[in-house]
């Protein structure tokens, strides 16, 4: 059973308000979270208006959840590695030989994951299209709007300090890290294919819902 929004509301309020509990980077946080709660308004904006399920609200919250407790740490410094290894002795960098802090890749792949069944819901139900269509249309939207944000983090790049540019975009030295933000957004959100694309095998049977 699915937490109804409220609950998934209170969980995004708590997640929130303990990202700031005694904040290191004040002023480039409020900067990552003032999308948060941009995102927010508008998402409840949302539900006033049009119909979202619960395990779509969910996943959004989720998206949202990570990308406060990201912005906490300006992404680059999220300590996801020293977590694991206190709670599971694992050292996820260490086994993936990883030399950088690629938290913020899980956050576009979120990006990509928890907004799609959102997308093909309100395109299917709005516009009286098939689940083929629909995710056409999610993954395209996915991969404009990543577009769009890269655009947007190169305007920062340009009108900030180099060091200040540094702490909003966490391209941590790798010149590719715009395009390989944009691939794990289309591949979360390529994750839902299989759910879209294949109708039910026994005929009769309607296809699996997002």
């Amino acid at each position: 059973m699915m937490p109804s929004k409220k609950i998934s509301t209170l969980f995004m309020a708590v997640v929130f308000f303990a990202s700031w509990i005694r904040p290191i980077w004040p002023a480039e946080q409020a900067l990552h979270s003032s999308l948060t709660v941009v995102a927010f308004v508008l998402l409840w904006r949302y539900c006033k208006n049009h119909r979202i399920s619960d395990a779509n609200f969910l996943l959004i919250i989720v998206f949202l959840a990570a990308h406060s407790i990201a912005a906490r740490w300006l992404y680059s410094n999220t300590p996801y590695d020293k977590w694991l290894q206190s709670a599971l002795g694992f050292s996820l960098n260490q086994s993936l030989g990883w030399t950088r802090n690629n938290f913020d890749r899980l956050v576009h792949f979120l990006y990509g994951f928890c907004f799609t069944p959102a997308i093909v819901a309100h395109v299917t139900s709005r516009f009286a299209v098939g689940k083929k269509p629909g995710f056409a249309i999610a993954i395209s939207a996915i991969m404009l709007t990543s577009l769009w944000y890269e655009w947007f983090e190169w305007l920062i790049a340009v009108s900030l300090s180099a060091s200040d540019a540094e702490a909003y975009n966490g391209q941590q030295g790798d010149m590719w890290d715009a395009h390989k933000d944009m691939l794990v957004a289309t591949i979360g959100s390529l994750m839902w294919l299989r759910s879209c694309w294949h109708p039910a095998r026994t005929s009769g049977t309607p296809a699996s819902t997002l």
